[in-house]
């Protein structure tokens, strides 16, 4: 029989855990998609582009929303179970309270491992693929973004102004100016132009007519005439940042270069150089970035047995409200705490152990908080 009860309550934690967390995740997928419409308005990016780029950053949305979910969702099943006097008939069973938190502790470390494998597995290949995508796009919707008597200037190093289009696609009095660096720039100026694309691999290009190019070079200029030139639009990159992110590492590059970077070589078959963003000066961002993915999903369980608060007061109990109000209040403060917790971790060695065992050590306190009160209330 206590078999048939643990199941039943750990399958509605499960699902309203799954349908929240979905629900939410959505929501802000969809606000968040609406932001990334700037890769095809103002980067030019094509839509397939943002389309690809936006659904692999749904992983990133589901790992930030995993405290929160989990808390709402464990809380609000035992809730509405001491509501509808199911907890009662647990106890009128023969199912003890520290029993009861037992079990739901074990059924956390499911939790645990799910939010693991999010965070430092799926998460940080999905943001990496999505970045795979802006690095490999050609630039499809340029076109669009080219109007009249405006700087155009998202195509890295490139500034691109006309005055006019005409309806059979001819720009107007162009100018470009491209730069390589401070001090070496190169400016174009053609009384027409045509955007066409290469026969042989499909790059755009933009014929140019009746011009003149001018090229300064550490501050020495020369100019020459061109009857017609092509700018081939398809070798400038588009502003949108393509390096790939410290958030975008691997776990498994960020432990070996922590490693490195410490001087414990032993540990780690690659070298500095094998691993991007693997530098001293980016040491306490790689930190960061391992506590985000292997120790927060280590308070899930502190987060579950927050919510099983509510079991140690009864429905009927005056405190019941005032208790169920410290629950919530608690939880969420927690939830808020766990999100900027990263923010606190630095190069000091000390205060980073501490956080390392802080998630044991909470757990262990309210557990022994329970154990306490349970004998209290039962004297």
């Amino acid at each position: 029989m206590k078999k048939i009860v643990y199941r039943k309550i750990a399958k509605d934690c499960l699902n309203f855990f799954l349908v929240i967390t979905f629900t939410i995740s959505l929501i802000i997928w969809v606000l968040q998609a609406v932001n990334y419409l700037d890769f095809v308005i103002e980067d030019g990016h094509s839509f397939l582009v943002y389309f690809k780029y936006t659904l692999f950053s749904f992983p990133k949305i589901l790992s930030r929303i995993f405290p929160f979910s989990i808390f709402l969702a464990f809380s609000y099943i035992l809730l509405k179970y001491e509501n509808k006097n199911e907890l009662v008939i647990f106890w009128n069973f023969g199912i003890k309270k520290i029993d009861f938190i037992n079990f739901f502790i074990k059924f956390s470390l499911f939790f645990t491992l799910l939010s693991l494998i999010l965070n430092a597995i799926i998460t940080p290949f999905s943001q990496d693929r999505a970045r795979s995508f802006i690095r490999s796009s050609d630039l499809g919707f340029f076109e669009s973004m080219l109007k009249p008597k405006k700087f155009i200037d998202a195509f890295g190093n490139l500034t691109i102004y006309f005055d006019e289009k005409n309806n059979n696609g001819e720009l107007k009095n162009i100018f470009l100016n491209e730069r390589t660096d401070f001090n070496n720039s190169q400016t174009t100026f053609a009384k027409t132009g045509l955007i066409k694309k290469n026969s042989n691999n499909n790059d755009k290009i933009l014929e140019l007519y009746d011009g003149r190019t001018i090229n300064n070079v550490n501050g020495k200029s020369s100019e020459f005439g061109f009857a017609k030139t092509d700018y081939n639009m398809s070798s400038f990159g588009t502003k949108t940042i393509t390096q790939q992110k410290v958030q975008e590492t691997p776990t498994i590059d960020l432990i070996e270069c922590s490693f490195l970077l410490n001087s414990l070589k032993i540990f780690s078959t690659k070298g500095i150089n094998d691993i991007i963003n693997c530098t001293i000066e980016n040491l306490e961002n790689i930190y960061e970035e391992i506590y985000s993915r292997l120790l927060k999903p280590l308070y899930t369980t502190f987060l579950i047995i927050i919510s099983l608060l509510i079991i140690l007061k009864s429905k009927s109990d005056p405190a019941f409200n005032l208790n169920k109000l410290k629950v919530y209040l608690f939880g969420f403060i927690f939830v808020i705490f766990l999100e900027s917790s990263s923010k606190f971790i630095s190069l000091n060695l000390i205060q980073n152990l501490l956080f390392l065992i802080l998630p044991f050590f909470l757990t262990l306190t309210i557990y022994l908080y329970f154990i306490i009160t349970l004998r209290v209330i039962k004297k």
